[in-house]
């Protein structure tokens, strides 16, 4: 590794990046919160929590600013998050250096992330303009039914470390023009970024000079802040994003007061590679879809399933690849591969590895790197698993670089390989066969939300919906139409007649 800066110096580099964004010393230098850097692992902030009484007094505000957005016409909450989009477009390289630090992501992931961000914000715009519902023949005479579209109410927002910011921006831009106010619990291990986030909306706000009090409101704290958010009678919607046991608590919690849910939880998620797969593009596909990020997406590629016929010769150019892979400073330009976001996702891959070695499976890489230079961080060498056949270590998502590869004879059995997890959110197939990749497409081919063809499983754009299957939720957030889960809908029959016909040839004269 190249880069000798220390703690320090990224301690001061970062509260540098804060005060350009205009974030209050007071947030970030003497609250109760260690803030570590997963580049040397060591604090670099302490952020300012919020107790149950600030998080009351929020959803509060929110739900007093909720009634007031509401009236306000669409197109008109679309220009506050256009303005939001133009903080982010001038505060792009700042904030995406933040991500980099606090999160550990490349410099390109860090300000694809941010662009994600802006990318939303351009949809929204336009959305707020096309929040459409429907005329619907009816079977009586001088009347008319249609469905209308109405604001929801207080959307609480639950976001994870991995993509800290571009997650909730997914829900907010959405969420406002659909005339909803926002309350924002980020994740404990990067809340710089959800500060300074804020305060790029909070700049917003004031340029649009209509916003009401409280309409976007963050709070930072732990899991019993979460849980007091997700039991609030107030908050209409939570969407929250994490683990499947997160999942696990959160859904019935908000089943049990009938309020509604947006999860998007984990993914174990497969590439099938075909006899006539191009191979060249494979390699690369696979080898972001893999390794990007460090393993740390929901939609990293983890299973396999390539052809016996062509599998030695993709899995001898995928290994050279793992060798040589970059890892290192995520700040450095050559480095491809950053850190772990902490000791226990460093300590949860090589559990998966050493359960995989004593099933027989043929491991490459998984060494931790860098371990005397940064001895709190935690670097590891993406790991390559040859398996046998599918095993309850590869049915299991670890988030972390590890990819395990398997051999299949027949499109059947990559199918059933494929879809044998729990999880149902991401998913590809390589093949110039149009009838392989129809099928892999169709009702018995993939059973994920997303469902790819000669790319990757990743890097889902803005434009269509995001989320999955089984226990990856069944969420669904950004573009196509899950603007709906944050509206409510009703259905309205006019009549403009003189009589009453009843439907269904129902007679009832009084």
């Amino acid at each position: 590794m190249e880069s000798c800066a220390t703690t320090n110096d990224i301690a001061a580099r970062a509260e540098e990046l804060l005060f350009r964004i205009t974030v209050p010393s007071a947030l970030f230098r003497d609250g109760n919160l260690p803030v570590r850097t997963p580049i040397t692992g060591e604090v670099i902030a302490r952020a300012k929590t919020k107790d149950s009484d600030a998080l009351d007094l929020a959803i509060g505000e929110a739900d007093a600013a909720y009634r007031k957005w509401r009236n306000i016409p669409a197109p008109r909450r679309g220009e506050l998050v256009r303005l939001f989009g133009e903080e982010l477009r001038s505060a792009k390289n700042e904030l995406a250096e933040l991500i980099t630090i606090e999160a550990g992501k490349i410099v390109s992931e860090a300000r694809g992330e941010v662009q994600e961000m802006i990318d939303i914000c351009d949809y929204a715009v336009g959305l707020s303009r096309q929040l459409y519902g429907l005329t619907i023949a009816t079977e009586r005479p001088g009347h008319r039914m249609m469905e209308t579209w109405h604001p929801l109410g207080v959307v609480g927002i639950i976001s994870s470390f991995n993509f800290p910011v571009a997650v909730w921006a997914w829900n907010a831009a959405i969420a406002l023009v659909c005339g909803d106010a926002l309350v924002w619990k980020p994740s404990e291990k990067t809340p710089l970024t959800a500060l300074a986030t804020h305060a790029l909306f909070e700049r917003a706000s004031a340029r649009f000079g209509e916003a009401p009090k409280g309409l976007s409101a963050l709070v930072i704290g732990g899991r019993e802040l979460g849980e007091r958010l997700v039991d609030d009678r107030r908050v209409a919607l939570v969407s929250a994003t994490g683990s499947t046991a997160m999942g696990r608590a959160v859904g019935p919690r908000l089943a049990q007061r009938f309020a509604r849910s947006i999860l998007e939880l984990g993914g174990n998620n497969a590439a099938i590679v075909c006899p006539s797969a191009p191979l060249d593009l494979a390699v690369r596909a696979i080898a972001f879809a893999a390794m990007g990020t460090a393993g740390q997406r929901c939609t990293t590629l983890r299973r396999l399933i390539v052809h016996e016929s062509v599998y030695d010769q993709l899995i001898g150019r995928l290994s050279l690849a793992y060798a040589s892979a970059p890892v290192g400073d995520p700040r450095e330009g050559k480095t491809l591969i950053g850190p772990l976001i902490d000791g226990d996702s460093y300590h949860a891959m090589r559990h998966a590895l050493d359960e995989a070695a004593t099933i027989g499976g043929k491991v490459y890489g998984g060494q931790r790197l860098f371990a005397q230079e940064r001895p709190d961080a935690y670097y590891a060498r993406p790991a390559l698993v040859e398996l046998a056949e599918p095993a309850p270590v590869s049915r299991r998502e670890t988030f972390a670089p590890i990819l395990y590869a398997m051999k299949y004879r027949e499109l059947d059995e990559a199918l059933h390989m494929q879809n044998d997890v729990s999880h149902g959110l991401a998913s590809s197939i390589f093949t110039t066969d149009l009838r392989e990749a129809e099928r892999f497409l169709s009702a018995e081919g993939s059973d994920c939300g997303i469902a790819n063809v000669n790319i990757g499983p990743s890097g889902a754009e803005i434009g269509g919906a995001f989320g999955g299957e089984k226990e990856t939720g069944g969420g669904r957030e950004a573009g196509s139409d899950s603007w709906k889960a944050y509206m409510r809908r009703a259905t309205n029959t006019i009549n403009y007649s003189s009589a009453l016909p009843l439907a269904q040839g129902v007679v009832f004269d009084v």
